[in-house]
This record gives C-alpha cells, structure tokens and sequence, in this order.
C-alpha cells in the first residue's frame, strides 16, 4: 500500500539507503542472501530462547537488509530480472522464518463467543493468505498474462502488501510485554487484512484484466 499510494517519498527513502550502502561496493544479491542470516538468529531466539524481543531485533535487521538490496540495485543501476525473482523468494523463506517461528514460541489464544482459538490457527491462516496467497494472486495474474502491462500491475491494490503486514506483526511482538495475548490479537488483524488485500487482487484482476 505505502509503494503505491506514495511511491515519491518510498523512492526518495530508497535511494538515500542505496547511495549509502552502495559505498560498501557488495552486489545486491549479496545483501539479498544476508537478510537470511538475521533471520535464522531470530527464529533461534523466538524458539529456543523464547525471546520476543531479541527475534523482534533479528527480524528488523533482517528486513533493514532486504530493503538495502533492491535499494542498491536501483542506485547502481544493476536492478535485473533474476535479482528480482531471488529477492521475492528469499523474502518468502523469511516470512516463513518469522511466522513459524511465533507458530512455535506458543502465545496465548483466546476466546470467541465461548470458542477457543489457539493462537496456532490465525498464525497459519496468515502464513497461507498473507505470504502465499497476496503473492500468488500478483503473479498468477502477470504469468497467465491476464495483465499484461507492467505499470498496471504495480498498480495493484493492497490494504496489507508485505511491508506493512511485517511492520504490523513487529507491532505485535512489541506488545507482547504488555500483554501475551496482544501479540495473537495482532496476528488475527494481520491474517484479517491479507484476506481483504487477497480479495482486493483479484477483483482487481477481474476489472483490468485481458479477457480472451
């Protein structure tokens, strides 16, 4: 949402982060292939540690480094198809990290309407909607050709793309020291919002589309 309602200011953003680290003279698959590293940390801390915070740290690194790697390469004017593409899956195998790893550190369920739900069900449900489910409908769309046009489908909307569904699942790991069950609310808005964002590609495709 924030790439396409104010893409001037997410490109100003990008380019002073790939002026800065473009310095560093690493290619951006090399940042890409980095990101993976603090993540594996921060899988470590949430499971075996039980450390919200710390996997909290890890993960914000880890995505501090995912943002350097499309950043440099648009700097440097090394962006490709094959970067774009490791990029995409790298961040998947990240996500994945992040929400098996909050599956398996066990925070609290809760009731509704005098049925419990553990707190397992919202964090698959968001693992399959909001990391397979908002991805796929995008690219289905463009591998189908039933959008053809690049530029109509970066205009494809989403109430919850991939960066405000981590920054509001970090949120979530924040209030965890206020209340367990703050986290698990939090990942029931998340999966939520990346059904409504799921819904809104596809009627999305449905009215720009090719139909042939």
């Amino acid at each position: 949402m924030l790439k396409t309602k104010f893409p001037d200011v997410t490109n100003k953003i990008s380019r002073k982060i790939g002026s800065v680290f473009s310095r560093m003279h690493l290619p951006p698959t090399a940042w890409t292939f980095l990101s993976i590293i603090p993540a594996i940390i921060g899988f470590y801390f949430l499971v075996y540690n039980r450390d919200m915070f710390l996997g909290f740290i890890f993960f914000f690194i880890s995505g501090f480094f995912d943002a350097i790697d499309g950043a440099v390469a648009r700097v440097t004017k090394s962006v490709s198809k094959l970067g774009g593409y490791l990029d995409g899956i790298i961040d998947r195998i990240i996500e994945a990290f992040l929400l098996i790893g909050l599956l398996l550190f066990d925070l609290p369920g809760f009731f509704i309407y005098n049925y419990w739900i553990p707190s397992y069900l919202p964090i698959a449900l968001l693992l399959f909607f909001g990391s397979v489910f908002v991805s796929y409908s995008r690219a289905y769309a463009s591998q189908k050709e039933v959008i053809v046009s690049e530029k109509i489908l970066n205009w494809m909307p989403g109430v919850l793309e991939r960066t405000e569904r981590l920054f509001l699942i970090g949120i979530g790991m924040l209030l965890y020291y206020v209340n367990p069950v703050y986290t698990t609310y939090v990942i029931v808005i998340a999966f939520l919002l990346s059904v409504i964002t799921f819904l809104q590609r596809v009627f999305f495709v449905v009215k720009h589309g090719v139909r042939r």
